[in-house]
């Protein structure tokens, strides 16, 4: 994604006659190296939007079993799972709850 980012905006800069970066900050990335971390990401990045089941540039649609792609494959994830959709999803759904407190907690820090 760096090299991406990095590419779009010389190219950017370029056609445009400017000068310096167009994103906020530095892209940052982190290796998955344990089965647990995989599937704490899994969730995270499927619970992002609020309207999470039925958000329309999700995965999640691939894991429910309502699309399917040759370049996207959900068994590795699922496997945790015993291959059941439905356990995933009821393994993401169990953290909604605990998201929505700890943005609650967030909102009334800030305002606090």
């Amino acid at each position: 994604m760096s090299a991406v980012m990095t590419s779009y905006s010389k190219y950017f800069n370029q056609k445009y006659d400017r000068l310096g970066p167009l994103f906020q900050s530095r892209y940052l990335a982190s290796r998955i190296m344990s089965d647990s971390y995989l599937l704490h990401i899994s969730r995270y990045v499927h619970l992002n939007p609020k309207s999470w089941r039925d958000y329309p540039y999700s995965s999640i649609k691939y894991f429910q079993g309502k699309a399917t792609a040759e370049w996207f494959n959900p068994n590795y994830v699922l496997d945790f799972f015993e291959g059941n959709r439905q356990k995933y999803l009821d393994f993401v759904a169990d953290h909604e709850d605990y998201k929505r407190s700890l943005e609650a907690i967030d909102l009334d820090l800030a305002h606090g």
